[in-house]
């Protein structure tokens, strides 16, 4: 296990070994099972090598110790704390849109703004757990309505190939195999269809363009994560932020959010 993990980080024993300060014949004996790592030497080889909380309790477990880190639902009183930090970046973020997803890309939390985002969307992708990369790509999803599909489409499915190449985990590979079998009647995307940067020359972020009825809009988005977790959970939680991109799209949201506050119940 620790030799598969230096390989997807793409490292020698020699590179691992010097980072870790450890001698590269030690690494060796470790990684054959000639020597039996103590528990203090296997979290420091993980650290260096950015081991996700999840897999260092399988590696620990795997060498005869005990799991470290807790996983723990989000509801649980110990991330109360965490819990209410979370929901307040997600109401700050009102009356754009936020989402809090778990590794897999399912929505833990959201600030259910601008339900005008789902118009359209089928029934069964708003079912929960509610996938984040499933509902903006599903051809019965947003994705009929996202303007510049391709450059999206292209966005998210390498930041989920860089998750893969981190993480290892076998739902995320499913999930890029299900995606890239998407077909589209309009835009004939495929999972041939290479990235692209077409209208993008001049940009510095790659934008969300969504066809809503208030018009199109734009955002671009920001990921926030824990910065020291030792939860597992908390780990592997990031708190998507959208923003919007040009002025039209600020004072559109502004004004459906004020007049869905002012309607008479």
């Amino acid at each position: 296990m620790l030799r598969t993990w230096r390989q997807r980080r793409r490292l020698s024993q020699l590179d691992l070994a010097l980072e870790a300060d450890i001698s590269a014949r030690h690494l060796s004996f470790v990684e054959t099972g000639r020597a039996q790592p103590s528990r203090e030497m296997l979290l420091h080889l993980m650290e260096e090598m950015e081991v996700p909380l999840r897999e260092r309790n399988a590696l620990l477990v795997a060498a005869g110790f005990a799991p470290m880190f807790r996983e723990r639902s989000l509801d649980d009183a110990a991330l109360a704390d965490a819990r209410r930090a979370i929901d307040v970046v997600l109401e700050a973020q009102k009356p754009f849109p936020a989402f809090a997803l778990d590794r897999h890309w399912n929505v833990a939390a959201s600030n259910s703004a601008l339900q005008e985002l789902y118009e359209g969307v089928d029934a069964q992708l708003m079912a929960r757990p509610v996938n984040g990369l499933r509902l903006t790509l599903h051809p019965q999803g947003m994705a009929p309505r996202i303007a510049n599909l391709a450059e999206w489409r292209a966005h998210l499915l390498s930041r989920l190939r860089r998750q893969i190449e981190i993480t290892g985990d076998p739902v995320l590979e499913e999930l890029m195999k299900e995606a890239l079998d998407y077909r589209y009647a309009a835009g004939g995307l495929s999972q041939h269809a290479p990235p692209t940067t077409h209208g993008l020359e001049n940009a510095v972020l790659v934008p969300l363009k969504i066809r809503t009825s208030l018009g199109l809009l734009s955002f671009f988005s920001t990921t926030t994560v824990f910065g020291t977790p030792v939860d597992v959970t908390l780990s592997e939680l990031a708190i998507e932020m959208f923003f919007p991109a040009d002025a039209f799209t600020a004072e559109a949201v502004r004004r459906s959010a004020t007049a869905s506050t002012t309607q008479p119940n």
